[in-house]
């Protein structure tokens, strides 16, 4: 075995500054930087007992490479994008995942997302930055309704904020819904009365296209989708087409199908539409709290080699 228990093979200075503040010394964890293809990946993981994945894949053959290899580790909740979780099993890796660290922040920019396009920041920042002084906010949240479908406990979060703005919420779940205030409707009136639609379902073999392009034709024309969940749960060529006939009056979207988004991607020209970098977990707190888990987690399994 190498010097360290486990390798993070697509590190980033972020993450090798908040695992130090952890207290993640050497002996336990070993960083690369960058974002390795599988070749790369390979090399990188060599020899070490436990893989920790930021953003990279852990197909089957990373796992056949590697014999020294018991356990994963995925920094976040929906490890089916980043592991080959079949593989895994069939090969007795366990996989951990981290969850709740980053609920509030983000609920948080979902909201942030909303405001951005309901208040047409980003296009009145470009007009002015550009020499021009023009805006187009769509109007108030207040009194609007927003559709939230799947109330975890990102959904719940959103669904208190949302009430705090004094919007009339709507939400969508397979169990009973304990939220004052909220209304819990089936999924073709809250598709069909929501001014907002926010999914906040974890991506599954169940969820993959849960809105396709029949559902998000049911939201109606003048709504806004924010998706701070998995691009994987809509149709983003559907969603691309409403933003430019107007069925869409805006779209506020963290996660995307190929991330990163390949420069020439048409939602970066995509009308009304507000794109930031699948950062909406990110908050120094979040950081802190998913490390600190981490941490937690490599010396405990560490601990019982």
């Amino acid at each position: 075995m190498t010097e360290s228990f486990a390798v993070l093979a697509d590190s980033t200075d972020l993450l090798v500054e908040a695992f130090a503040r952890a207290g993640a010394d050497d002996g336990l964890i070993t960083h690369y930087l960058g974002q390795p293809d599988e070749p790369t990946m390979i090399a990188r993981t060599q020899g070490y007992a436990m893989i920790v994945v930021n953003e990279s894949r852990v197909s089957a053959a990373v796992m056949d490479a590697s014999p020294a290899l018991k356990q994963i580790l995925f920094l976040g909740t929906g490890a089916a994008n980043f592991v080959d979780l079949p593989a895994a099993a069939s090969r007795g890796i366990p996989v951990h995942t981290i969850k709740g660290y980053g609920d509030r922040a983000v609920a948080e920019h979902t909201l942030a997302l909303l405001f951005a396009v309901w208040r047409d920041i980003a296009s009145q920042d470009a007009s002015v930055r550009g020499g021009g002084w023009a805006g187009a906010p769509l109007g108030e949240l207040y009194g609007k309704t927003i559709g939230l479908i799947g109330v975890g406990a990102i959904g719940g979060e959103v669904a208190r904020l949302a009430l705090a703005l004094g919007m009339r919420v709507l939400v969508w779940a397979r169990r009973p819904v304990d939220i004052p205030g909220v209304e819990q409707v089936d999924l073709d009136t809250l598709l069909a009365q929501a001014d907002i639609v926010s999914p906040h379902l974890a991506y599954t073999g169940e969820t993959a296209g849960f809105l396709d392009a029949r559902r998000l034709r049911q939201m109606k024309r003048g709504a806004v989708l924010i998706n701070t969940a998995r691009a994987e749960l809509t149709d983003e060529a559907e969603i691309l087409a409403m933003l430019d006939d107007g069925h869409l009056a805006g779209a506020g979207l963290d996660v995307f199908s190929s991330e990163p988004l390949p420069a020439q991607h048409p939602l970066r020209t995509a009308p009304r539409a507000v794109l930031t970098p699948h950062t909406g977990w990110q908050s120094p707190e979040a950081v802190a709290r998913l490390i600190g888990q981490a941490v937690n987690i490599l010396r405990r399994e560490h601990a019982a080699l």
